[in-house]
C-alpha cells in the first residue's frame, strides 16, 4: 500500500502545483497586473486548468485511488487524502477538459469586465458574461447532479457540505423571521449615533499602517503572508507558509480597519494547519462557511468588542491622529457597532448582514433555477433591497455589481457567510465555558485565543467537515440559536 500511496502523492503533488501556479496568476490578477494582460494571462490559466483536468480525470488517478481501497491499511491522513481526491474526481470526471478550460480563461476575463462595470457603473457591460457564467456553471453541475438534485444544490455542496435549499431556506426563514424587527428597533435607535470621525480626512499612509498593525495584532505573520491591496478584499493561500490578504483603502477608516481583521482572520486559519496536512488535498479549511466563521469571528465577535479595542485604541488614535485621536472610545464602539441598513454588503453592519446575504441566497436560487433572466437582475436586486432592508441602491454600481464573486462563477458562495456568522455565534458560546474570552481581549492576549482556535479547528484542515467540528467543539449539531442569541442580546440593549 505504501508504494501505491506514494505514486498517487507524486500525481497529486503535479496537480498541487498546477493549481498553486494559477493562485498566483489570479492573484497577480488582482492586485499587480496591469488591466491590459487579462486577455493574455487567462490564455495561460487555461492551459494550466486544462492540464490539472487531464491528471483529475486520468485513468492513473482513478487506477490508483481504486488499489489504495483495495489494499486497504489507510491512515487517517492517507484515508483523508484518498476521500478529498474522490470527491475532486467525481466533480470533474463528466466535464469536457475543452469545455472546462474555456470556463477558467472566461472567469479570468470576466473579473476585469466586473471591475470595470462596476466603475463605469455599466451593468450592462457585464450583463453578457454574466450570462455565459451561468450558463457554463448550470451545464457542469447537470453533469453531477444526482436524481432530483437540483442545480442550486449541487454548487452548494461545493462550499458547505450537508447543507442544501431545504436545510438553508428554514435557516434563511429564521433570520428574517428574528432580524427585520430587530432591525427596525436598533435603526431607529442607531440613527442618533455620530460617525464623522471614521471618515475625516486620513490619508492612505495611515490607514497602510493601521491595517498592518492590526494584522499582526491578531497573530499575522509577515513572515509567512502578504498584505496588498484589491478592489475587492479576500485571501488566498500556496500553502501554510505563504498566506495572502488583501484589503481596500477608503473615505471611511472602519472598512480598512474591519477588513483586514476578517482577512486576517481568513489567514489565521490557513497559517493554522498542520505541516503534514498542507499541499495535500485536506490542507485547506474545512469548508467556506467554517472558513467564514474564523474572518466574522475576528472582524465582528471579537473585533467589534469592547475588550478587544480597550489595550489598542491609543495606538490607533496616534496613528490615524485626528479626530479619531481625541474621540473617546465609547463613541468609536458605538459608531462601529451602530445599525443602520447601507447597500454596501462589506460595509455592514453584524445585524443587517444576513440580510445581504438573504438577497443574493434568493437571487442565486431565481438564477441557476431558470426563474430569473440576467437583464431583469438590477430590477429584481433592488426590489428585494426595499422589501428586506428598506433601502433601494441609486445606481448598479452599489447594487447588482458590487460584488465580485459571480464573475469568478462562485454560484453557492454567499449562503456560507451566514453560516460562517452562526458557527461563528455558536462557537463562541462553548468557548466562553472554557477560557475568559473577554479578559484576554482585555489584557491583549489574543494569543490564547488563536490557540483555542487553532487546537480545535485550524489544525485539521479538511481532516473533518463543518458539522463535524461543530460536534466536537460545541458537543451539538450545528444551531442557528446562537446566532439569533447573539444578536438580541447585542442589538436588543
Amino acid at each position: 500500500m505504501a508504494e501505491t500511496f506514494e505514486k498517487l502523492n507524486r500525481l497529486l503533488e503535479r496537480a498541487a502545483a498546477l493549481q498553486t501556479a494559477m493562485v498566483l496568476f489570479e492573484w497577480d490578477n488582482e492586485t499587480l497586473a496591469p488591466k491590459g494582460a487579462a486577455l493574455h494571462t487567462a490564455k495561460m490559466i487555461g492551459s494550466l486548468s486544462e492540464q490539472y483536468m487531464e491528471i483529475v480525470t486520468s485513468a492513473e488517478l482513478a487506477d490508483l485511488i481504486k488499489t489504495c481501497r483495495k489494499e486497504g491499511g489507510l491512515t487517517g491522513l492517507q484515508e483523508a487524502v484518498v476521500r478529498e481526491t474522490e470527491e475532486e474526481i467525481s466533480r470533474w470526471k463528466d466535464i469536457p477538459v475543452a469545455e472546462y478550460r474555456a470556463f477558467r480563461e472566461l472567469v479570468s476575463r470576466a473579473t476585469g469586465i466586473w471591475a470595470k462595470a462596476r466603475e463605469e457603473n455599466d451593468f450592462a457591460s457585464f450583463a453578457p458574461v454574466l450570462r455565459e457564467i451561468i450558463s457554463c456553471q448550470k451545464r457542469f453541475a447537470a453533469c453531477r447532479a444526482k436524481e432530483g438534485q437540483s442545480l442550486y444544490d449541487v454548487m452548494l455542496g461545493d462550499y458547505e457540505k450537508g447543507f442544501d435549499t431545504e436545510i438553508l431556506d428554514d435557516f434563511f426563514r429564521e433570520l428574517r423571521e428574528n432580524i427585520v424587527p430587530l432591525l427596525r428597533e436598533a435603526s431607529e435607535r442607531s440613527q442618533k449615533i455620530r460617525t464623522d470621525f471614521l471618515s475625516a480626512d486620513y490619508p492612505v499612509s495611515a490607514q497602510e499602517r493601521a491595517a498592518r498593525f492590526l494584522a499582526e495584532y491578531v497573530g499575522f505573520s509577515f513572515d509567512r503572508g502578504v498584505l496588498s491591496v484589491s478592489a475587492h478584499p479576500f485571501t488566498t493561500n500556496l500553502h501554510n507558509h505563504d498566506v495572502r490578504i488583501t484589503t481596500h483603502y477608503g473615505k471611511r477608516i472602519d472598512s480598512s480597519v474591519f477588513s483586514v481583521i476578517h482577512e486576517a482572520g481568513h489567514a489565521l486559519y490557513e497559517l493554522g494547519i498542520r505541516d503534514d496536512l498542507t499541499q495535500t488535498p485536506v490542507g485547506q479549511g474545512a469548508s467556506m462557511g467554517m472558513h467564514e466563521c474564523q474572518s466574522r469571528f475576528y472582524e465582528n465577535i471579537i473585533g467589534r468588542s469592547r475588550a478587544f479595542w480597550e489595550p489598542i485604541y491609543g495606538k490607533i488614535g496616534e496613528i490615524f491622529g485626528e479626530p479619531l485621536a481625541s474621540t473617546p472610545l465609547d463613541d468609536f464602539m458605538a459608531a462601529v457597532n451602530r445599525a443602520v441598513p447601507g447597500l454596501i454588503r462589506t460595509e455592514a453592519d453584524e445585524l443587517s448582514y444576513g440580510l445581504h446575504i438573504l438577497v443574493r441566497y434568493e437571487i442565486e436560487k431565481m438564477l441557476i433555477g431558470g426563474e430569473l433572466d440576467v437583464d431583469h437582475l438590477p430590477e429584481v436586486w433592488n426590489g428585494k433591497y426595499r422589501e428586506y432592508l428598506g433601502i433601494c441602491p441609486e445606481s448598479d454600481s452599489q447594487g447588482v455589481l458590487q460584488d465580485i464573486h459571480w464573475s469568478q462563477g462562485s454560484f453557492g458562495y454567499f449562503p456560507s457567510y451566514a453560516l460562517g456568522s452562526a458557527f461563528g455565534a455558536q462557537i463562541y458560546y462553548h468557548m466562553k465555558e472554557e477560557i475568559p474570552v473577554e479578559d484576554l481581549l482585555r489584557e491583549g492576549k489574543l494569543g490564547d485565543i488563536r490557540e483555542y482556535l487553532r487546537d480545535r479547528i485550524h489544525q485539521y484542515g479538511k481532516l473533518k467537515d463543518s458539522r463535524a467540528i461543530l460536534r466536537d467543539v460545541t458537543g451539538e449539531d450545528f444551531s442557528p440559536r446562537y446566532y439569533i442569541r447573539y444578536l438580541k442580546e447585542k442589538y436588543g440593549a
